[in-house]
Protein backbone atom coordinates (compact mmCIF):
# COMPACT_ATOMS: atom_id res chain seq x y z
CA UNK A 1 0.00 0.00 0.00
CA UNK A 2 2.88 2.36 0.83
CA UNK A 3 4.30 2.00 -2.71
CA UNK A 4 0.86 2.57 -4.18
CA UNK A 5 0.60 5.96 -2.44
CA UNK A 6 4.19 6.87 -3.38
CA UNK A 7 3.37 6.14 -7.04
CA UNK A 8 0.23 8.27 -6.82
CA UNK A 9 2.23 11.14 -5.30
CA UNK A 10 4.94 10.85 -7.96
CA UNK A 11 2.29 10.82 -10.69
CA UNK A 12 0.60 13.87 -9.14
CA UNK A 13 3.93 15.74 -8.85
CA UNK A 14 4.73 14.94 -12.50
CA UNK A 15 1.33 16.32 -13.55
CA UNK A 16 1.92 19.47 -11.50
CA UNK A 17 5.37 19.93 -13.07
CA UNK A 18 3.89 19.52 -16.55
CA UNK A 19 1.16 22.04 -15.69
CA UNK A 20 3.73 24.58 -14.52
CA UNK A 21 5.79 23.98 -17.66
CA UNK A 22 2.71 24.67 -19.83
CA UNK A 23 2.06 27.92 -17.98
CA UNK A 24 5.71 28.98 -18.26
CA UNK A 25 5.74 28.24 -21.99
CA UNK A 26 2.50 30.17 -22.51
CA UNK A 27 3.94 33.19 -20.70
CA UNK A 28 7.06 33.11 -22.86
CA UNK A 29 4.96 32.76 -26.02
CA UNK A 30 2.67 35.66 -25.08
CA UNK A 31 5.60 37.93 -24.21
CA UNK A 32 7.25 37.17 -27.55
CA UNK A 33 3.99 37.68 -29.46
CA UNK A 34 3.27 40.97 -27.67
CA UNK A 35 6.75 42.24 -28.53
CA UNK A 36 6.24 41.38 -32.19
CA UNK A 37 2.72 42.85 -32.32
CA UNK A 38 3.93 45.98 -30.54
CA UNK A 39 6.66 46.48 -33.15
CA UNK A 40 4.12 46.08 -35.97
CA UNK A 41 1.34 48.00 -34.18
CA UNK A 42 -1.06 45.08 -34.32
CA UNK A 43 -3.85 45.40 -31.75
CA UNK A 44 -4.55 42.49 -29.43
CA UNK A 45 -6.42 41.55 -26.28
CA UNK A 46 -5.25 38.53 -24.27
CA UNK A 47 -7.01 37.38 -21.09
CA UNK A 48 -5.32 35.07 -18.60
CA UNK A 49 -8.02 33.29 -16.59
CA UNK A 50 -7.16 32.79 -12.93
CA UNK A 51 -9.64 31.75 -10.20
CA UNK A 52 -12.73 33.40 -11.72
CA UNK A 53 -14.08 31.07 -14.40
CA UNK A 54 -14.66 32.74 -17.77
CA UNK A 55 -16.65 29.98 -19.45
CA UNK A 56 -19.50 32.29 -20.46
CA UNK A 57 -17.05 34.79 -21.98
CA UNK A 58 -15.27 31.96 -23.84
CA UNK A 59 -18.60 30.91 -25.37
CA UNK A 60 -18.91 34.33 -27.08
CA UNK A 61 -15.96 33.41 -29.30
CA UNK A 62 -14.64 30.38 -31.12
CA UNK A 63 -13.51 27.48 -28.96
CA UNK A 64 -9.87 26.63 -29.76
CA UNK A 65 -8.21 24.43 -27.08
CA UNK A 66 -4.61 24.63 -28.30
CA UNK A 67 -1.09 25.06 -27.00
CA UNK A 68 -0.10 28.73 -26.74
CA UNK A 69 2.60 29.70 -29.24
CA UNK A 70 3.70 33.14 -30.35
CA UNK A 71 2.82 32.15 -33.93
CA UNK A 72 -0.73 31.18 -32.95
CA UNK A 73 -1.26 34.45 -31.08
CA UNK A 74 0.17 36.38 -34.04
CA UNK A 75 -2.12 34.57 -36.49
CA UNK A 76 -5.22 35.17 -34.39
CA UNK A 77 -4.57 38.91 -34.20
CA UNK A 78 -3.29 39.34 -37.75
CA UNK A 79 -5.29 42.25 -39.24
CA UNK A 80 -8.30 41.03 -41.23
CA UNK A 81 -8.12 37.57 -39.64
CA UNK A 82 -11.62 36.39 -38.64
CA UNK A 83 -11.01 36.60 -34.87
CA UNK A 84 -8.60 39.55 -34.67
CA UNK A 85 -11.10 41.98 -33.12
CA UNK A 86 -12.03 39.83 -30.14
CA UNK A 87 -10.10 38.60 -27.13
CA UNK A 88 -8.13 35.41 -26.61
CA UNK A 89 -8.79 33.50 -23.38
CA UNK A 90 -5.84 31.54 -21.94
CA UNK A 91 -6.42 29.05 -19.16
CA UNK A 92 -3.83 26.77 -17.56
CA UNK A 93 -1.34 27.39 -20.34
CA UNK A 94 -3.74 26.75 -23.24
CA UNK A 95 -5.69 28.94 -25.63
CA UNK A 96 -9.29 28.14 -24.74
CA UNK A 97 -11.10 30.48 -27.12
CA UNK A 98 -10.50 33.37 -29.51
CA UNK A 99 -12.64 36.17 -30.91
CA UNK A 100 -14.37 36.59 -27.54
CA UNK A 101 -16.48 39.60 -26.62
CA UNK A 102 -15.62 41.23 -23.30
CA UNK A 103 -17.75 43.59 -21.22
CA UNK A 104 -16.73 47.25 -21.47
CA UNK A 105 -15.98 49.26 -18.37
CA UNK A 106 -18.53 51.84 -17.32
CA UNK A 107 -15.88 53.78 -15.40
CA UNK A 108 -16.13 57.45 -16.45
CA UNK A 109 -12.69 58.20 -14.97
CA UNK A 110 -10.88 56.10 -17.58
CA UNK A 111 -8.85 58.27 -19.95
CA UNK A 112 -10.86 59.39 -22.97
CA UNK A 113 -7.99 58.49 -25.30
CA UNK A 114 -8.47 54.77 -24.56
CA UNK A 115 -10.38 52.87 -27.21
CA UNK A 116 -12.73 49.91 -27.08
CA UNK A 117 -9.95 47.32 -26.73
CA UNK A 118 -8.56 49.00 -23.59
CA UNK A 119 -12.05 49.58 -22.17
CA UNK A 120 -12.80 45.89 -22.64
CA UNK A 121 -9.54 44.99 -20.87
CA UNK A 122 -10.54 47.09 -17.87
CA UNK A 123 -14.14 45.82 -18.04
CA UNK A 124 -13.26 42.13 -17.71
CA UNK A 125 -10.75 42.93 -14.97
CA UNK A 126 -13.55 44.63 -12.99
CA UNK A 127 -15.71 41.50 -12.95
CA UNK A 128 -12.98 38.86 -12.60
CA UNK A 129 -9.48 38.35 -11.24
CA UNK A 130 -8.11 37.90 -14.77
CA UNK A 131 -4.93 39.57 -15.95
CA UNK A 132 -5.55 41.17 -19.35
CA UNK A 133 -2.86 42.22 -21.81
CA UNK A 134 -3.65 44.77 -24.46
CA UNK A 135 -1.52 45.94 -27.42
CA UNK A 136 -2.56 49.23 -29.00
CA UNK A 137 -2.80 49.26 -32.77
CA UNK A 138 -2.36 53.04 -32.77
CA UNK A 139 0.77 53.36 -30.60
CA UNK A 140 2.05 49.79 -30.29
CA UNK A 141 2.13 50.25 -26.51
CA UNK A 142 1.59 47.18 -24.37
CA UNK A 143 -0.68 47.63 -21.34
CA UNK A 144 -2.18 45.32 -18.75
CA UNK A 145 -5.38 45.53 -16.74
CA UNK A 146 -6.15 43.89 -13.42
CA UNK A 147 -8.47 44.71 -10.56
CA UNK A 148 -10.35 47.33 -12.58
CA UNK A 149 -7.33 49.49 -13.42
CA UNK A 150 -4.98 49.67 -16.37
CA UNK A 151 -1.21 50.18 -16.47
CA UNK A 152 -0.16 51.58 -19.81
CA UNK A 153 3.02 51.43 -21.91
CA UNK A 154 4.79 48.71 -19.93
CA UNK A 155 8.17 47.27 -20.82
CA UNK A 156 8.74 43.62 -21.70
CA UNK A 157 10.28 43.18 -18.26
CA UNK A 158 7.20 44.62 -16.51
CA UNK A 159 4.91 42.43 -18.63
CA UNK A 160 6.91 39.32 -17.84
CA UNK A 161 6.85 40.19 -14.10
CA UNK A 162 3.04 40.49 -14.13
CA UNK A 163 2.66 37.20 -15.99
CA UNK A 164 5.11 35.49 -13.63
CA UNK A 165 2.70 36.31 -10.79
CA UNK A 166 0.12 34.07 -12.49
CA UNK A 167 2.61 31.23 -12.53
CA UNK A 168 3.61 31.81 -8.91
CA UNK A 169 -0.04 31.93 -7.79
CA UNK A 170 -0.74 28.66 -9.61
CA UNK A 171 2.29 27.03 -7.98
CA UNK A 172 1.21 28.22 -4.52
CA UNK A 173 -2.35 26.92 -5.01
CA UNK A 174 -0.99 23.57 -6.16
CA UNK A 175 1.41 23.27 -3.23
CA UNK A 176 -1.31 23.96 -0.67
CA UNK A 177 -2.89 20.62 -1.43
CA UNK A 178 0.20 18.50 -2.05
CA UNK A 179 0.32 15.46 0.20
CA UNK A 180 3.38 15.10 2.35
CA UNK A 181 3.62 11.96 4.49
CA UNK A 182 -0.04 11.93 5.47
CA UNK A 183 -0.26 15.72 5.85
CA UNK A 184 -1.00 18.49 3.44
CA UNK A 185 1.69 21.10 3.11
CA UNK A 186 -0.46 23.47 5.14
CA UNK A 187 -0.01 21.04 8.05
CA UNK A 188 -3.53 19.59 8.22
CA UNK A 189 -3.87 15.84 8.58
CA UNK A 190 -5.14 13.99 5.54
CA UNK A 191 -8.35 12.03 6.13
CA UNK A 192 -8.07 8.34 5.32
Amino acid sequence: IYFFFINILNFKNRDETEEQEKIKNSINAVCKACGEMSDKKIGSLIVFEKETKLGEISKTGTMVDAIVTSEMIGNIFFPKAPMHDGAVIIKEGRVVAAGCILPLTGNKEISSDLGTRHRAAVGISEVSDALVICVSEETGNVSYAKGGSITRAVSQMELRAQLAQIRNTTEENTKKFTLKKGRREDGRQVEK
